[in-house]
């Protein structure tokens, strides 16, 4: 039977959740890294055994944790995240703000490859991508995507200028595509060596010119493995998607209430079922109403269901943060999601019904499933 593992990130440490097949009881383990921020906990897909963690602290600064026997025992990995050559300055695009030097401040995303066990990528603040080949031990960053021609114009979101999101194609192993805020979508055919911006049909009406080239803050973008040329985004106020590999996109937003959200997932099987949780928008950051709700769409988007048997309806006012939904690959497909109240969510079939599956952890601030024999 099937084992179970959710894998936790929070403010304070992070957690793994387990349950068998049933997914109808679940334990929760000891906190692994207590105190310190773990932005982001995930599994490698092809190795199963192999764990890897995103590590902070203001007082510590940056670290990679792997572990090679699902998280029993951890090695810091001996890695620098150094920026390449010269690290130069340059201005937010608004144009009334001192020169800003590149900092590196965290790990906000790691991307273990699909189909190398030893390949891994890390998406930074500010805005650079990393790679290892040798199991995160040493990285080398990609500095093509920071220097190019466009980043003059780059604009940090709420959270900084950070590069948060990497997907990567399982049937091509020289594409990578990012996101970042507030910069927007950007694509590489030759495995980093050069990026092109693929932003057409994106709109932000903060922006002088809501349909520029640069400058949309894209919260996170979705892929289902089985159609690589198909990409769900969701972005400050619109929900897209884009039939062509990020050349161009087109909105689903449809009949949400609002498009302002921040995770976005796509179904283990059904390529056209895809999950999101509408907030109340820029400043508040918490569910319309008070009424916790996803939202599930069975056409690719434009037509959204609610759901919310299980999930509080009144009084609620968390947060889900970018990286704080998954699904499992089991049948029928599992959903789960974490909320800056410290509560994990699951459903096991495919969201009509929910349940609470970790209280009281601290502030949640990814998610991730793993499945394994």
């Amino acid at each position: 039977m099937s084992l179970i593992k959710v894998l936790v990130g929070t403010r304070k440490g992070a957690f793994i959740i387990t349950s068998d097949a049933s997914r109808k009881s679940w334990e929760i383990a000891d906190p692994l890294f207590p105190g310190w921020e773990v932005y982001h906990l995930v599994a490698s897909p092809v190795m199963p055994g192999r764990l890897y963690a995103s590590q902070s602290t203001q007082w510590f600064g940056q670290l990679i944790q792997r572990s090679d026997n699902g998280g029993i025992s951890w090695q810091a990995m001996n890695n620098k995240f150094v920026y390449e050559g010269d690290i130069g300055t340059h201005r937010w695009h608004w144009g009334d703000c001192s020169p800003h030097v590149w900092q590196f401040e965290r790990i906000w995303h790691l991307q273990p490859s699909p189909i190398d066990p030893e390949v891994i990528y890390a998406g930074a603040a500010d805005a650079a991508l990393f790679c290892s080949v040798d199991g995160g031990q040493q990285w080398t960053e990609l500095d093509a995507i920071r220097k190019h021609e466009s980043a003059s114009h780059w604009e940090p979101g709420a959270g900084g200028l950070c590069l948060h999101t990497i997907v990567l194609p399982p049937d091509n192993p020289n594409q990578i595509f990012v996101g970042i805020s507030a910069a927007g979508f950007f694509k590489s055919d030759d495995g980093g060596t050069t990026w092109r911006l693929s932003n057409k049909g994106l709109r932000s009406f903060e922006l002088p010119d809501p349909y520029a080239e640069v400058g949309h803050c894209v919260h996170h973008v979705a892929m289902h493995p089985s159609r690589p040329q198909v990409l769900y985004l969701q972005k400050h106020w619109d929900v897209m998607r884009s039939d062509d590999a990020g050349d161009s996109w087109n909105e689903i937003t449809g009949n949400l209430p609002n498009g302002f959200g921040f995770p976005i997932q796509v179904h283990a099987h059904e390529p056209d079922t895809v999950y999101i949780v509408p907030i109340s928008g820029e400043s508040e950051h918490f569910p319309p109403g008070g009424k916790l709700l996803v939202y599930r769409s069975r056409t690719g988007g434009g037509e959204w269901e609610p759901l919310g048997r299980g999930l509080p309806q009144r009084d609620c006012y968390v947060n889900i943060f970018r990286e704080a939904m998954a699904v499992d690959s089991l049948e029928p497909c599992g959903v789960y999601f974490g909320t800056t109240g410290g509560q994990v969510y699951a459903s096991g079939d495919e969201g009509d019904n929910w349940s609470v599956i970790a209280r009281d952890l601290p502030a949640v601030l990814s998610v991730e499933v793993q499945v394994l024999p």
